[in-house]
């Protein structure tokens, strides 16, 4: 059974920012659905996006996982879809979450609420980053380097969030020198 389960804008973000790795440290493996692997993957090399090879290279190394919906999970999708005012991929990934009793991991503001509604985990970009962090992944500079970055490739990232998300990484990195310095 799937404990992750994501969608394209967190694994084109992360390739672009070539912080794709995370998520293979954080979980180990991440499930997608077809129609994800075509967004992330194969849209992406269609129009020349370098981050998309790194999402190949996920998948052929075997810890992003293509997983099928099943069809009883595709005709309420539609519903969801619809009723939601989301993208039917949206709703598969949520519906395939919700019935795995998964993580999900989405940059989407609905869908990151529907899947709350629903009683998921939610995952997006910054808290992938930021528990980088926390672990000793990553560095704070990763994380400015993370907002420039993903804010020069259009990210919707508003100038509060971008000073929170520094915040929150300037705590974290307080917290981990403390115990550096105690252990």
């Amino acid at each position: 059974m799937p404990q992750v389960i994501s969608d394209a804008g967190p694994l084109i973000h992360l390739a672009q920012i070539n912080k794709l790795h995370l998520i293979k440290k954080l979980f180990n493996s991440v499930f997608i659905i077809p129609e994800v692997k075509k967004e992330a993957f194969d849209e992406g090399i269609r129009l020349g996006h370098a981050d998309a090879q790194a999402v190949g290279e996920a998948t052929e190394e075997g810890w992003i996982i293509i997983e099928d919906v099943p069809k009883t999970t595709t005709s309420a999708a539609k519903k969801l879809a619809k009723g939601e005012n989301i993208s039917q991929t949206d709703a598969k990934t949520l519906l395939l979450a919700r019935a795995s009793r998964a993580e999900i991991l989405v940059d989407e503001k609905a869908l990151s609420d529907l899947a709350k509604m629903y009683g998921l985990k939610v995952w997006n970009t910054w808290t992938i980053l930021l528990e980088s962090l926390r672990r000793g992944f990553i560095e704070i500079s990763d994380i400015k380097s993370a907002i420039t970055e993903l804010s020069e490739k259009r990210h919707k990232l508003k100038n509060k969030q971008a000073s929170e998300i520094l915040k929150a990484a300037k705590i974290i990195a307080s917290h981990r020198k403390e115990k550096e310095t105690q252990g």
